[in-house]
């Protein structure tokens, strides 16, 4: 088409593109803030050209002008260089008809994109080496185009405010980590890369008494909003069980938990590892842990060897079955590293599980001189499969030399 272009009420920053096959969007409304703009044109077979253009002026309330008419809702109309000849009454017909002086168009027609609540900007179309002009019987198809148009952004707004609060709620219901004498401990979050895979990955770390703390490594089924809401109430419910039975076993207080969720929380299913750490006589420093259908930790000693706790798995939470979850203790030597994780950091649509697994259990025995941080982010960098966009939980902790 010889010309095309947009205008919109937002706050991302738009550009005008001028000449044959063009797009020209500015930013402006009656009592919206205008947003920052450029200039684009492109001569016939030439390149493209940018420059700065700065802000829109706002949309008047009561200009005749057919971009401002457009801009406030009215309904489509035609527009010539005859159009932007008078005196111009605002910014906007100013920006207009330059519009038309630039780009040569002796032809166009504008309608409003009109989102469900509110009018979300509006589209030219204009012709200028094309010599029909437009009529009115070529207004239905400009205002399904702009129909279309409203509908997909609108999506697209709703789907990023959706995206936004799940990881908003996400990030707020990660805990700052307590303080364990002589214990080094760190975590990790790292969010989906698109938004259709917003999910409900978390981790938690709590004292339970003076010499014990509760840490915890979890994921509930879903990727959506759903699932970041669901994930909020497993770990808080989880959060009150432990907090409310410190002596507890770790299995007892993940049976209580398994007994909600069926009854309780909208999650249908989830996996998750609770552990227990304490410092034993010895002090030697002693993990307590079950795990409820959830990727196995993972144990790396300071001289290199990293093996996972595959001792026990019980079922995850959700399926309404009922069977005994066992408990492990496993005794912590001195500089040892502890890693709970979730899926996204070994899962790949295009390997099996094994090699995820295997792969980041290379890499953390080859990191297992690094300080923790350090531990943690190369770890993500490179055993994280490059195919996997889910997002990643990460709870990791290094025994000191001795307690």
């Amino acid at each position: 088409m010889p010309g095309v272009g947009t205008s919109r009420i937002s706050r991302q920053p738009v550009c005008h593109a001028l000449g044959a096959g063009g797009v020209f969007p500015s930013s402006a409304g009656a009592g919206h803030p205008a947003a920052p703009g450029c200039f684009q044109y492109r001569e016939p077979g030439g390149d493209v050209r940018l420059a700065p253009q700065g802000p829109m002026p706002p949309v008047p309330e009561e200009s005749p002008m057919p971009l401002s008419r457009a801009l406030r809702g009215a309904a489509s109309s035609l527009a010539g260089p005859a159009t932007y000849q008078g005196p111009p009454d605002s910014g906007i017909a100013v920006e207009q008809g330059r519009l038309f002086t630039e780009t040569g168009m002796h032809s166009a027609v504008i309608a409003p994109i009109r989102g469900l609540r509110d009018v979300l900007g509006a589209l030219t179309l204009g012709r200028s080496r094309h010599p029909r002009a437009f009529t009115a019987a070529d207004l239905p198809l400009l205002e399904d185009i702009t129909r279309r148009a409203g509908l997909a952004l609108d999506n697209a707004r709703l789907y990023q405010r959706q995206r936004k609060v799940a990881e908003t709620m996400q990030r707020h219901l990660l805990p700052q980590l307590p303080t364990v004498p002589g214990v080094d401990m760190t975590a990790r979050y790292v969010p989906a890369a698109h938004a259709s895979s917003v999910g409900g990955d978390w981790y938690d770390a709590f004292a339970l008494t003076d010499s014990s703390h509760a840490l915890v490594i979890g994921d509930v089924v879903g990727h959506d909003l759903d699932a970041a809401a669901g994930m909020a109430q497993v770990r808080n419910m989880l959060r009150a069980f432990t907090w409310s039975q410190p002596e507890a076993m770790p299995s007892a207080v993940v049976a209580q938990l398994d007994n909600a969720v069926k009854h309780v929380a909208e999650v249908p299913m989830a996996t998750m590892i609770l552990a227990t750490l304490s410092l034993g006589d010895d002090e030697l420093w002693r993990l307590c842990w079950t795990n409820a259908g959830h990727p196995p930790p993972l144990l790396v000693s300071h001289d290199g060897r990293a093996r996972y706790l595959i001792d026990v798995h019980g079922i995850l939470l959700g399926t309404g079955v009922t069977r005994p979850r066992p408990d492990v203790f496993t005794v912590l030597p001195p500089r040892t590293t502890v890693l709970l994780y979730t899926d996204g950091l070994v899962e790949s649509p295009h390997h099996s599980i094994d090699h995820g697994l295997d792969r980041l259990r290379r890499h953390a025995a080859s990191l297992a001189h690094r300080p923790l941080d350090a531990f943690c982010d190369l770890l993500m960098e490179q055993a994280r499969p490059s195919d996997n966009d889910d997002d990643v939980a990460m709870l990791a902790l290094r025994t000191p030399d001795r307690a």
